[in-house]
C-alpha cells in the first residue's frame, strides 16, 4: 500500500492522474503515444537488454531515472591553444600538422600504442593512442588535424593522451559550450549517456509544469522544460544556474513536504500504554565509572520525558562520534526493557549491527542489567535465523539488535515499543506502515552522528523532535590533523608504514571507485580506490596487508572487507565513502584523505570520526591537489577545530551557489543535485514555497486545490512511494 498524503486518499490521487492523463490524451490525440517518464529506459533508441543492464548499475530503470541523472560537472570547449603552451593535467585543443609517420607498439600481449608527432608554430607534441591501432590510417603525415584531450608530461616532453579528432565545424559549434559529464560506470561511457539523455528530453513534453506558474515567478524560477534542458545541455553558465536552483528548489519542495506529511501522521500517534519512570535508570548513571556530561544529562531527560508522555516518542539526537549518544542509548532501551517490553537497535550494517550487539552484552553483564539480547542478520543460518525470530515472537529476548531486516514481514515481535535507528534507517511512511499492521507503535529514536546548524536541522528533520549533544566527555585525546599538498604524499605514506609497524591501522580515502577516461575539465586528476591500492601496495612495506572497498561491491563481499579490517586482518583499508558509516574499529589511527578538496568539510568531519575512537593518539592527514587559497581556507577549518556543529556552520559560510559540482556532500542526505550547505538559501525558500502548498492543502479539506493538482499529481505518482525518503 502506497500513502501519498495523510486522508489524501490512493482513490483521490488515482482520480486526479486519470485527470491528467485523459487532458494529455485529448491534447496530443489518443494515436499520439508520447515517451512516458515512467517508461523503462529500453524505450530510448539505442538501449537494448544488454546497455540497459549497464544502466541499471547506476539505479536507471526508466525514463524518470535517466533525466534525473545530472551530471556530476561540466567541461567547457576553450579556444585553441598553441602547442607550446601545453600545460599538464589540462585538457586542451591544438590545431597541428602531423610529422613523420605514425608508429604502433605491441607493449605486450593485447596492448598496443600508437603514436605519432604533431607541429604548430610554437611547439611540438606527441599524440598518443592505447589499444587504438586502426588510428594509425587516421594519422596522414602532413594532414591538418584538431586534436582535443589531457596533456601529460612524459620524460620531459608533452602527450596528448588518446584525443579525439576534431572537425573544424564541430569545434566552432561547441566552442564555449558547457559539455555534461556524467557518472558511468564500466562499459558506458559519458558520450552514450549523453546521447541517451539527449534523446529522452527531445522526447518528452514538458508542457504541464507541476510547479504552479505563480510559484514560480514569486521565486525566481525557470519552467520544467528550460531546467530539463538548461542542466543537460547548457549554453552558459547563467543557463546551468537557472536549471539548477529550479531542480534543487524542487527536490528540497518534494522533500519538505515528505517530511510535512511524517509530522501530521506522528502527531497523532498517541502513546497508549506511557511508561513508568525507572529507578534501574538511575542506579545504573551513579555504576558508570565517569559522570554524564551536562548534554548526556539534558538529552536523556528528555527522552525519559517522552517515554513517559502521552505522545510516542519521534526524536533525534544530533552528537559528534564520541559524545556519549550509545550511553543514552542504552538507557532508553533499559528503561523500555524494564516496563516489560522489547526495544530494537537497528544498524546499517552487519558489521556495526554485531558490534553494537557485542557492547549491549557486555554493558549488560558487568552492571548486571535485565537485558536479554539476540542478533538478526542476513548471514545467520536459517536454523539460527529460525530460532532467533521464535525467540523475538516469544518474548524470550528484550533488546533485538540488527539490520533493518528486522522490519521483515515474517519478523514478529512480542512486545516492542522501542526502536533506536541512525540517520541512514530514518523511520518513514513504508516504516510505521510495517509495524502498525503488525499492531505496533513504537517509540523512535533516530541517532545522528551528523552535526547540521539549527537553522537547517529543523527544516530537514521537520517531524522530529530534535537533541543537540554539543559536549564531549572529559579527557579524550582530539584527533591532529593537517593540510597538505601531493608533494607530502611520500611522508603521509611513511606514517601510515610507522603506525602500522605499531601495531594499528589506517583508512586511506578517495573520491572514484575506478579510474574514469572522461576526465574532467581542468579539474586534477582525481584518485581511485582500485589502482590506488595497487600503487599502496608497492609504496609500503610487503608485510602491510592492505585490501580495498568501495559501495559497487555486494554487500556479501563488503561485510566480508569490513569484518576482516575490524578484525585486524587487513592494515590499511583503501575505500569510498562508503565507510562513513557502519564501522567501528577503535585500533585505526590514521586517516588519508586524497582529494580533500572534491569533499564538504562536513563530510570530511563525518569521515574523520573512523578514527579517534580508541585510547591511542589518532591522526587526520587531507592531501588537495589543488593549491587554490579558498580551497586551503576552506580545508584549513579542519585543522582549527574537531567541532563538528562548528566545522558545518563554516560549511555553510564559506561556500555558495557559485560552486555549482564542484564539491558534494554525502551521508543521511544524498540529495541526487541539492546541497543543504551550498543550498542554505533555496533550502529555505523551498520551505516556504512547502508551507504554502500544505496550507492549502489543509484548508481545501485535505484535498489539493485547483492550481495545485500538477503538483500532487506528480507527488503521488514519482515522490509518494519514497515519502520515507528522509533516508534519501
Amino acid at each position: 500500500m502506497r500513502i501519498a498524503i495523510s486522508n489524501f486518499s490512493l482513490a483521490d490521487s488515482r482520480y486526479i492522474l486519470i485527470l491528467y492523463r485523459q487532458s494529455r490524451l485529448e491534447k496530443h490525440g489518443q494515436g499520439d503515444r508520447r515517451m512516458q517518464l515512467g517508461d523503462p529506459i529500453t524505450k530510448i533508441s539505442g538501449i537494448g537488454e544488454k546497455t540497459a543492464a549497464l544502466y541499471h548499475k547506476l539505479n536507471i530503470f526508466t525514463v524518470h531515472d535517466l533525466i534525473t541523472h545530472y551530471p556530476r560537472d561540466y567541461e567547457e570547449w576553450r579556444d585553441l591553444v598553441p602547442i607550446g603552451e601545453l600545460r599538464a593535467n589540462q585538457i586542451h585543443a591544438i590545431r597541428g600538422m602531423i610529422i613523420g609517420a605514425p608508429q604502433t607498439l605491441h607493449i605486450r600481449k593485447n596492448m598496443t600504442i600508437t603514436s605519432v608527432r604533431v607541429k604548430d608554430a610554437s611547439g611540438a607534441c606527441d599524440i598518443t593512442y592505447f589499444n587504438m591501432p586502426y588510428m594509425k590510417n587516421m594519422l596522414q603525415t602532413g594532414k591538418q588535424c584538431i586534436f582535443r584531450g589531457r596533456a601529460v608530461l612524459k620524460n620531459n616532453r608533452m602527450v596528448l593522451e588518446q584525443p579525439k579528432i576534431i572537425g573544424p565545424q564541430e569545434f566552432e559549434k561547441n566552442l564555449h559550450r558547457l559539455a555534461p559529464i556524467y557518472p558511468t560506470t564500466k562499459g558506458l561511457s559519458v558520450a552514450a549517456v549523453t546521447k541517451a539523455v539527449r534523446t529522452a528530453v527531445d522526447a518528452l513534453s514538458f508542457e504541464e509544469d507541476y510547479i504552479p506558474e505563480f510559484m514560480r515567478h514569486k521565486y525566481g524560477l525557470c519552467n520544467l522544460q528550460s531546467a530539463m534542458l538548461g542542466i543537460h545541455f547548457p549554453a552558459n553558465k547563467e543557463e546551468l544556474l537557472s536549471a539548477r536552483k529550479r531542480l534543487v528548489f524542487e527536490e528540497f519542495l518534494f522533500f519538505i513536504v515528505s517530511v510535512m506529511v511524517l509530522k501530521d501522521m506522528a502527531s497523532r500517534e498517541v502513546n497508549d500504554c506511557p511508561m513508568m519512570r525507572i529507578d534501574a535508570c538511575r542506579d545504573f548513571i551513579e555504576k558508570l565509572p565517569y559522570q554524564l556530561t551536562n548534554a548526556q544529562q539534558r538529552v536523556w531527560a528528555q527522552i525519559e520525558e517522552d517515554m513517559c508522555s502521552a505522545h510516542l516518542m519521534n526524536r533525534l539526537v544530533q552528537g559528534d562520534v564520541g559524545s556519549g549518544k550509545t550511553i543514552v542509548a542504552i538507557l532508553a532501551m533499559l528503561m523500555c526493557v524494564m516496563n516489560h517490553a522489547q526495544a530494537a537497535f537497528m544498524a546499517p550494517t552487519e558489521v556495526l549491527a554485531k558490534q553494537h550487539f557485542e557492547t549491549i552484552s557486555e554493558l549488560a553483564e558487568k552492571y548486571n542489567l535485565p537485558f536479554k539480547p539476540v542478533l538478526l542478520t542476513g548471514s545467520l543460518t536459517a536454523r539460527e535465523k529460525r530460532r532467533t525470530k521464535e525467540s523475538i515472537a516469544l518474548g524470550a529476548c528484550n533488546v533485538i539488535v540488527g539490520t533493518q531486516a528486522l522490519l521483515q514481514d515474517d519478523v514478529d515481535f512480542y512486545n516492542l515499543r522501542l526502536v533506536i535507528t541512525d540517520e541512514q534507517h530514518r523511520f518513514g511512511v513504508k516504516q510505521r506502515e510495517t509495524l502498525a499492521q503488525k499492531g505496533l507503535q513504537p517509540h523512535i529514536l533516530v541517532m545522528s552522528a551528523t552535526p547540521i546548524p539549527r537553522t537547517l536541522a529543523i527544516i530537514l528533520y521537520g517531524e522530529l523532535d530534535i537533541s543537540v549533544m554539543d559536549e564531549l566527555p572529559a579527557n579524550r585525546l582530539p584527533i591532529k590533523n593537517c593540510v597538505v599538498n601531493t608533494d607530502y604524499r611520500k611522508k603521509a605514506y611513511q606514517f601510515i608504514a610507522n603506525e602500522v609497524a605499531a601495531g594499528r591501522q589506517a583508512y586511506v580515502i578517495c573520491p572514484m571507485v575506478e579510474a574514469n577516461e572522461e576526465l574532467m575539465g581542468d579539474q586534477p586528476v582525481l584518485e581511485n580506490v582500485v589502482d590506488y591500492a595497487d600503487r599502496l601496495k608497492k609504496e609500503l612495506p610487503s608485510s602491510v596487508r592492505i585490501d580495498y572497498l568501495h559501495g559497487q561491491m555486494k554487500a556479501k563481499a563488503k561485510n566480508y572487507i569490513m569484518e576482516e579490517f575490524a578484525s585486524h586482518n587487513i592494515d590499511v583499508l583503501v575505500s569510498t565513502t562508503v565507510i562513513e558509516v557502519g564501522i567501528n574499529v577503535p585500533n585505526a589511527t590514521v586517516m588519508l584523505v586524497e582529494n580533500a578538496e572534491r569533499f564538504g568539510l562536513a563530510q570530511l568531519h563525518q569521515l574523520r570520526g573512523r578514527v579517534g575512537r580508541g585510547k591511542e593518539q589518532s591522526y587526520c592527514i587531507f592531501i588537495t591537489a589543488t593549491g587554490q587559497n579558498d580551497t586551503m581556507e576552506r580545508l584549513q577549518v579542519l585543522n582549527k577545530s574537531n567541532d563538528g556543529f562548528f566545522i558545518s556552520s563554516e560549511d555553510m559560510r564559506l561556500r555558495g551557489p557559485g560552486d555549482l559540482f564542484g564539491i558534494r556532500q554525502s551521508g543521511q542526505f544524498q540529495f541526487t543535485i541539492g546541497d543543504i550547505y551550498q543550498d542554505a538559501g533555496i533550502l529555505q525558500e523551498a520551505q516556504s514555497c512547502a508551507q504554502e502548498l500544505y496550507a492549502a492543502y489543509l484548508a481545501n479539506g485535505k484535498m489539493p486545490v485547483c492550481e495545485h493538482e500538477a503538483f500532487w499529481a506528480h507527488y503521488d505518482e514519482h515522490v509518494s512511494s519514497d515519502v520515507d525518503f528522509v533516508n534519501i
